[in-house]
């Protein structure tokens, strides 16, 4: 299972509106096509902690990181990736 497929199970958790993480396209804006609230948007955050046991780096998290999926699976690689 890739980074973005366990980022969409998350999402899917988080929206709990009978939205499944196969239906989330890579693309998808999170707040505009999902309509992710600011609650919502703390408790993705925190599960997408949890789920990849690691810590968000919050001061570098941009908005324009949270615009897709696909944008948002990136950072989370950068930071799941092993220090070399």
């Amino acid at each position: 299972m890739t980074i973005e497929d366990r980022v969409k199970l998350v999402l899917a958790k988080v929206l709990d509106n009978g939205t499944t993480a196969e239906e989330i396209g890579s693309g998808a804006d999170l707040v505009e096509e999902y309509g992710l609230d600011s609650l919502q948007t703390i408790t993705f955050l925190l599960a997408i902690e949890d789920e990849f046991d690691l810590e968000l780096d919050y001061p570098n998290l941009q908005l324009d990181d949270l615009r897709s999926v696909r944008q948002f699976s990136t950072f989370v690689e950068r930071l799941a990736a092993p220090v070399q």
